[in-house]
């Protein structure tokens, strides 16, 4: 699992220092089935992927989390989800799983959709795959705060 999920370790924490200026620290990922995902999120971006293997990957916050990140990129405060801020995480989530997408080419040929936003809080992500597990990857943010990187794939036949 290790080698599997360090790329979209690595890659977060790339977006997350070079795009917004801020650290970001990855805890213990763990497996939840689709029938226990429950989010907690107010907003998440996912994107979907085909080719050789197929999923999708989504990043979920806290409204405060994703205001705070749209402010340090436009210079402007947010109390709203509007479309700076969805742009925002979709921008992210486009940029963590395109840099991936880089590194799996080698071994297996992926596309990746165009990003989707989904937010309300409490929200519910129905995951393409039967079969397939989530892997979460938790990751502190701002000393206080956290998001979640989440990941269901599985090679096609």
């Amino acid at each position: 699992m290790e080698q599997f999920i360090q790329p979209f370790i690595e890659g977060s924490e790339d977006v997350f220092r070079e795009l917004c200026n801020t650290e970001v620290k990855a805890g213990r990922a763990f497996f939840v089935s689709k029938d226990e995902f429950e989010s907690i999120w107010d907003i998440s971006g996912i994107i979907g992927l085909s080719g050789e293997a197929h999923g999708a990957v989504a990043i979920s916050l806290k409204e405060e989390t994703a205001f705070r990140l749209t402010n340090i990129l436009t210079g402007k405060e947010y109390t709203a989800v509007d479309n700076e801020v969805t742009d925002m995480l979709g921008e992210i989530v486009n940029i963590i799983v395109g840099n991936v997408k880089n590194i799996f080419e080698k071994k297996h040929r992926i596309k990746i959709s165009m990003p989707s936003i989904i937010k309300g809080k409490s929200h519910s992500i129905v995951w393409p795959l039967e079969k397939a597990r989530i892997i979460c990857i938790p990751f502190a943010i701002f000393d206080t705060q956290e998001f979640c990187l989440s990941i269901a794939m599985e090679h096609s036949k």
